[in-house]
């Protein structure tokens, strides 16, 4: 039974990148030894993964700021302010981006949908140019090849990149990003011809705003954006991933009778009406990467409720195109539990962070394999009834409180 990482925390477990970059911010350090720290943060990542056990490893989910201003450096979909003149963009360019220079603001920053990052957005216009400007993505899976360890590069989706920008200022009120869609698509199909050359047999599209409701029109880019790439991936496992909430049936409709896609990925964490719909009808021969860790949180998993949703799916799927997986990206939570070492051993065996998160992943992979590490799970029950039971989190005040909410309480909004 395989098993996935959705994406990774960047920071490092002491916050080595953090450090890197405010250094090399304030002038007191070079390109090169940022990139050194990057490049030495990345191996460990991997490597830790591959330790683990995990098979399909994410690649290029690094990033010195986030993962949208990534792909506008890719497409090179620069605004004129900065004055970039062509060819691969480099730091200077990259970090006026995102945080402005002496002579020119910053690009707009909001939130990465409900979370606590945030992401640079695209300012876009009819007149705006592509062109592949940041090698990023073939550079880090050949990075990782090189080390040994054969990763998923991961590409923000052509369709969720349009979505997530808005229209450059003194365009037309009537312009959307998304009439771009045919503009940058040869570009995206650049990348995935060099990820092919270079050995790649898996690539993960992130595809985020499947998860809003998304108009008919929305929809149908989908189609036909994955409809204009099928040529570029023959011969290429594509992975779609979606995050954050539940994918609407119309969403999902449109998104598992794409053909040129081999597997769908889904929060079933947050995705409960989600996990319906896969109940309810998915695609032969398709594979499901099952987001049952929470990439959000710093709590342990329930494993024994995350392994009988598994082996509910099972027979939905098939046992060889099921793949476990995290919700989302594990960039959502702390890095490591080791290096929290003034925590009591109770309050530790109830936590998970991503490292921990990684190796609950396998081990519900390893069970379904028929693998069970019975005193690994023996000793999450045991934590999980710990926490439930403990004076330290039940108050008797908040409990009857919650007692009392009526069923239109526990209604939120995920997005605006």
């Amino acid at each position: 039974m395989a098993s996935h990482i959705v994406g990774y925390p960047r920071m490092g477990p002491k916050r080595e990148l953090k450090f890197a970059l405010e250094s090399f911010w304030d002038g007191k350090s070079s390109a090169e030894d940022l990139e050194k720290v990057a490049t030495d943060l990345r191996a460990s990542i991997w490597k830790q993964m591959a330790d683990a056990g995990i098979k399909y490893i994410p690649s290029n989910t690094f990033s010195y700021y986030d993962q949208v201003l990534d792909t506008t450096a890719m497409l090179g979909a620069v605004p004129d302010r900065y004055s970039w003149t062509g060819g691969e963009i480099n730091l200077s360019t990259y970090f006026s981006m995102a945080r402005g220079n002496a002579t020119v603001p910053a690009m707009e920053m909001t939130k990465w949908f409900d979370t606590n990052y945030h992401f640079i957005v695209p300012e876009l216009a009819p007149s705006t140019k592509f062109s592949y400007s940041s090698h990023k993505a073939i550079n880090e899976y050949k990075e990782a090849k090189a080390l040994g360890v054969d990763t998923v590069p991961v590409l923000v989706g052509p369709v969720s990149y349009l979505l997530l920008s808005k229209a450059a200022k003194g365009v037309e009120k009537s312009f959307s990003p998304l009439s771009l869609l045919s503009s940058i698509l040869p570009v995206y199909k650049e990348v995935i011809a060099e990820l092919k050359a270079a050995g790649a047999s898996w690539i993960q599209f992130d595809e985020p705003t499947l998860v809003k409701d998304l108009e008919s029109h929305q929809l149908s880019a989908f189609s036909a954006a994955y409809a204009e790439l099928e040529s570029a991936l023959s011969g290429l496992n594509v992975l779609v991933e979606t995050y954050f909430a539940d994918v609407p049936a119309d969403s999902y409709k449109t998104l598992t009778s794409l053909s040129s896609v081999t597997a769908y990925g889904f929060d079933l964490e947050r995705g409960t009406k989600t996990l319906e719909l896969v109940k309810s009808g998915f695609p032969a021969g398709k594979y499901l990467f099952a987001g049952v860790v929470d990439g959000r949180n710093i709590w342990a998993d329930d494993l024994a409720a995350s392994l009988a949703t598994l082996q509910s799916l099972e027979a939905v799927v098939g046992k060889d195109k099921l793949v476990v997986s995290t919700s989302c990206s594990l960039m959502h939570t702390a890095v490591d539990l080791v290096n929290e070492t003034k925590l009591d051993d109770e309050i530790k065996s109830w936590l998970a962070f991503a490292a921990q998160k990684v190796v609950e992943v396998n081990a519900l992979a390893k069970a379904l394999a028929g693998q069970k590490d019975e005193a690994y799970f023996a000793a999450n029950a045991a934590a999980l009834a710990s926490r439930r039971s403990s004076p330290r989190v039940t108050n008797e005040e908040v409990q009857k409180a919650a007692t009392a909410l009526k069923g239109s309480d526990h209604r939120r909004v995920y997005f605006e």
